[in-house]
């Protein structure tokens, strides 16, 4: 699949409810060619209108994160396990997931990413472990066919609770620090 085949099929996706709610389809933002694929559970409100993902409040905060860490844009690509809005920004319901979960592979399968980073408890039981909970598996690395994944608090998360961003910090520091390393075996 293509980059353009991807994004088209994304455009006219009917899989879920989700696509008749949906001013925009928020497929991704980044470089194509990046090492570290940052993954959310789905668009907000202020994705949804602009069409690219963490352009809010969460994504400001994330934004902001990287940059204190010295991530450069050609190092991330940030994507959502849903590529369009739940309504009312609640959390996609396990069969929303289940719908969209080919997109998502289709872009790590693009960006062939060395790092994946799951923000909050949906992208990380999409991604590494359908067990797991972030607060008990955050900053902790896993491996799964060559790539490495790490889970860490939702930007949104910080947001309600100000305590976590010095965790959330600590986790994209390891990240930060992993990229830094390079990935030669």
């Amino acid at each position: 699949m293509t980059w353009e085949q991807l994004e088209r099929s994304c455009l006219e996706c009917k899989r879920c409810g989700l696509a008749y709610g949906r001013t925009n389809v928020v497929i991704g933002r980044g470089s194509k060619t990046a090492p570290v694929m940052i993954v959310g559970e789905g668009p907000g409100q202020k994705e949804d209108e602009m069409g690219l993902p963490f352009v809010g409040m969460a994504g400001e905060l994330l934004n902001l994160a990287l940059e204190s860490l010295g991530f450069s844009e050609k190092d991330y690509y940030i994507a959502n396990v849903v590529k369009c809005r739940p309504e009312n920004n609640r959390t996609p319901t396990d069969e929303e997931c289940e719908k969209c979960l080919p997109y998502l592979r289709a872009q790590f399968t693009l960006i062939r990413p060395k790092i994946i980073v799951c923000l909050g408890n949906v992208a990380t039981k999409a991604m590494i472990d359908k067990s797991f909970q972030v607060s008990k598996v955050r900053g902790i690395w896993y491996s799964k066919k060559g790539t490495l994944f790490m889970a860490t608090y939702h930007p949104a998360a910080l947001l309600r609770d100000e305590s976590k961003k010095i965790h959330m910090w600590e986790d994209l520091r390891k990240v930060k620090i992993r990229l830094d390393e390079g990935f030669d075996t």
